[in-house]
């Protein structure tokens, strides 16, 4: 918000925008991060890694399913190999379904509750510019996180740890570079690329976050990590058009708005 004040973007908002917030802020923000949160403490980086990298389909299958978009055979043929990627990821390596973990199920509710969220945005239509309703959102939404971490037992010393310098550095890099600037930025630019340059992109948040879990946190990637990713890759560009659209653009079929 204070990047929205110097940008000359910020103002307050309108009684009618509050709801609007609430609403995302709830699902976007408040829900989705708890899963998060919750379930990598239950899984392996790449495994949560991998499960995220299904956002833009769960996307698409929200809408399909609350604005009643209409999904062709391709589309269709997408979500099974997106979502078998995450079935390989998860169900293989240590015999069936006992090898899926809580922590697995928990990130999986949260890519799912953030595709809803982008469901709300796009049904509710908020008046203000997107970069500043980040802003107020995740406000809002650090706040109910903090009271929500405070009822569930946590212990508020905990805070102290981050004026170590690593975690100190983790965190600050993590809260100011990632999530405000990496949010600010996705939001405002996702609707001025085409869908197949924004799969493109958002598939390289996987890819990064596997290779940043295998030298960080020295995981081992693994035959059945792979194949998920690459199953996940091709379900997401098909199941959200993208190969559709290049197919369009190649033959001048896409117009420009």
């Amino acid at each position: 918000m204070v990047i929205c004040y110097f940008m000359g973007i910020f103002r307050l908002p309108h009684k009618s925008e509050w709801l609007v917030m609430l609403y995302i802020g709830t699902f976007n923000v408040v829900l989705h991060h708890s899963f998060i949160a919750v379930g990598l403490e239950g899984t392996t980086g790449v495994n949560g890694s991998l499960i995220l990298g299904l956002m833009p389909l769960m996307t698409v299958l929200m809408a399909v399913i609350f604005l009643r978009q209409k999904v062709n055979l391709l589309r269709t043929v997408g979500f099974i190999f997106g979502f078998a990627g995450v079935a390989t990821t998860t169900l293989t390596g240590s015999g069936g379904l006992g090898a899926m973990s809580m922590g697995d199920v928990f990130v999986f509710l949260g890519v799912a509750v953030q595709g809803f969220s982008f469901v709300l945005i796009s049904k509710l239509r908020a008046t203000f510019d997107p970069r500043l309703i980040t802003g107020y959102i995740m406000v809002f939404g650090s706040v109910v996180i903090f009271g929500l971490s405070q009822a569930l037992g946590a212990d508020v010393g905990e805070m102290a740890r981050v004026f170590d310098w690593h975690i100190g550095a983790v965190f600050l890099f993590s809260a100011i570079m990632a999530t405000a600037f990496g949010h600010m930025t996705y939001n405002y630019v996702i609707k001025k690329v085409g869908p197949a340059e924004s799969a493109i992109f958002i598939n390289l948040n996987t890819l990064f976050a596997i290779i940043g879990s295998a030298v960080f946190l020295n995981e081992a990637i693994m035959l059945e990590h792979i194949v998920g990713f690459v199953l996940i890759i091709v379900g997401i560009f098909l199941g959200t058009g993208a190969i559709e659209y290049l197919l369009k653009r190649r033959r001048g079929k896409v117009v420009e708005h």
